[in-house]
């Protein structure tokens, strides 16, 4: 499978003069992106709880977790997007819930993020 990053802005939430911009590793099989804690400091990201982690290697952690305004290189819209504070020096991750929020898929042999369709509801209902 490619791999290949995109640029990011990181926002915020609550005030977007706050922001900062990095590459971030496209990661389907993370649930939920990844931002360093110096990163964290420059936009005051204030944590919202915490949550329990599985890493690839079978690690386990306890990670602080908040939200951010993600701008995603060559998408037009700026969209919350739930994040893990990882440790500093940490890679920067995107992870699939931002994906989904921006209703994109990762194209790895073209190293691009595609449209999807959005589901909604999972069943039509009948009379």
């Amino acid at each position: 499978m490619g791999l290949f990053k995109k640029k990011v802005i990181v926002y915020n939430l609550y005030d977007q003069s706050l922001f900062s911009e990095a590459d971030f590793w496209v990661d389907t099989g993370a649930m939920y992106s990844f931002i360093p804690e110096d990163f964290v400091e420059k936009i005051k990201l204030e944590p919202s709880g915490t949550r329990n982690l599985v890493f690839a290697d079978g690690r386990t952690d306890t990670r602080l977790f908040g939200t951010c305004l993600f701008e995603i290189e060559g998408m037009e819209d700026k969209v919350p997007c739930p994040v893990i504070i990882a440790p500093k020096g940490s890679l920067f991750l995107l992870g699939a819930t931002a994906l989904e929020n921006f209703g994109v898929q990762a194209d790895p042999i073209n190293k691009k993020l595609v449209p999807i369709l959005s589901i909604i509801g999972g069943f039509r209902a009948s009379s």
